[in-house]
């Protein structure tokens, strides 16, 4: 999954980076609303965490325009703003939640995988479907109850179907959700990941959980 961080201040920025990548997300970082526009615009996005005290664009403006631009993914709020009206305003201008300064990076964690879970349907913290279950928390994946290994990408490449169970996902939607933008890309080895997938969750083939639409992309069924 991939996250817009937009935050002037350079120290905590960094620090949300860091915490976000640690729990899996690929993230793209902004220091001002003007930058951050762009990258919403620009770039795929799933969340995007929004300081409201922004230089040459504030947040709520570019709030208010990425929503304007018909953009729907999730918007977190950061605020020093103790006032209520302040987060009414956020909350009104197209924000699904906030956070207020300070706080423990922990909690700005937990409020975005609320987030992307309400977003794509789920309301439990772990996303089941079927035998299957992915806890982003401890990004821990099961089946039937039996934990099941998987690498980084791997995992990411899981989390992301699953989010988006049911539903035709391109090769180019998962290459650019699960590649920095400054990576090397070869859509080609989405083909091999999602070969090793199939065979680590479901190594007897009782359930195929992975299904390939040719020409069109891949899609997680929905209950396996």
């Amino acid at each position: 999954m991939r996250v817009l961080v937009v935050e002037d201040e350079a120290l905590l920025r960094s620090a949300l980076e860091t915490a976000l990548q640690a729990a899996g997300f690929l993230v793209q970082a902004a220091a001002d609303g003007q930058e951050g526009l762009f990258a919403a615009t620009e770039y795929p996005c799933d969340l995007a965490i929004i300081d409201l005290g922004l230089p040459r664009l504030p947040g709520l403006e570019l709030i208010r325009q990425v929503r304007q631009l018909g953009k729907t993914f999730p918007i977190l709020i950061l605020t020093a703003r103790d006032r209520w009206q302040d987060k009414v305003e956020g909350l009104q201008a197209g924000a699904d939640d906030y956070v207020t300064k300070p706080f423990h990076v922990e909690e700005v964690l937990a409020r975005a995988q609320a987030l992307l879970r309400r977003a794509s349907g789920h309301a439990d913290p772990v996303l089941r479907c079927g035998v299957l279950a992915v806890d982003p928390r401890s990004q821990s994946v099961t089946v039937d109850g039996v934990v099941v290994e998987l690498t980084a990408f791997e995992y990411r490449l899981l989390e992301y179907l699953i989010h988006r169970a049911g539903e035709v996902v391109s090769k180019t939607e998962l290459t650019d959700r699960l590649y920095a933008e400054d990576a090397e890309r070869d859509s080609n080895t989405i083909e091999v990941f999602v070969g090793r997938l199939r065979r680590k969750l479901d190594p007897a083939e009782r359930f195929h959980p992975i299904e390939t639409l040719r020409g069109r992309g891949y899609r997680l069924v929905k209950s396996p």
